[in-house]
């Protein structure tokens, strides 16, 4: 059985022991960093935009195209009303367009070629000789052939590339710009460069403003 003094003397060695191990701290998680947040005001007034002037991108004719085809987009959205009375306007849209058409060569090349060749010959000689007189004939024959034939075609097109690239900026009627993007199209399958670029720029707009009306207002 143990003695008081030995009960004492194993409590003062747990207690060291205690004492002398490091505390578990917990761990300390690196915490992320929040999505960058809009600004109210601007957010509030791109929410409120809901007739918008379209300002001319530039005097050249492919400018002009893309001025139609935003509005034209604009206009399919349902969301918005496209103005030509800027006075009338909850915002301007504006921007630069810069369009650039390249020609692209493309070359195919095939050919195929056959030959025959044909060969023959043929030689005899026979003789006969009666009393001290005789005659010798003979005869000989040969033959050679060839034939060839070659064919080949070649293929040649140029494709016309057209790139689009849209800088556009929506700017309130006090003159603050509330929303701003820039997209590019390198020539579209189904449809021109131009309507391309214009309709990523809406659909942009749009996903930009719900993003905005389903994030709670503080």
């Amino acid at each position: 059985m143990l003695t008081k003094l030995g009960l004492l003397w194993i409590a003062a060695c747990l207690a060291q022991a205690a004492a002398a191990s490091p505390t578990q701290q917990p761990s300390s998680v690196p915490q992320a960093k929040p999505p960058t947040q809009a600004d109210p005001e601007l957010a509030a007034k791109l929410l409120k935009v809901k007739r918008i002037y379209v300002e001319a991108f530039g005097d050249d004719k492919d400018s002009k195209q893309l001025q139609a085809m935003v509005i034209n987009a604009l206009s399919e959205s349902k969301r918005f009303i496209v103005t030509e009375n800027r006075e009338k306007a909850d915002a301007v849209l504006k921007g630069r367009a810069i369009e650039k058409t390249s020609q692209e060569f493309h070359a195919l090349g095939e050919g195929a070629a056959a030959s025959v060749a044909a060969g023959s010959h043929h030689s005899s000689v026979s003789g006969s000789t009666v009393a001290g007189t005789g005659s010798v004939s003979g005869s000989s024959s040969g033959g050679f052939s060839a034939k060839g034939m070659a064919a080949g075609d070649s293929v040649a097109s140029t494709e016309t590339v057209n790139d689009a690239r849209l800088a556009v900026r929506l700017v309130a009627s006090d003159g603050d710009v509330i929303w701003s993007t820039t997209q590019e199209s390198k020539g579209a399958k189904y449809k021109g460069a131009s309507a391309d670029v214009a309709d990523k720029i809406v659909e942009r707009l749009l996903r930009d403003l719900d993003r905005l009306e389903s994030t709670p207002r503080q």
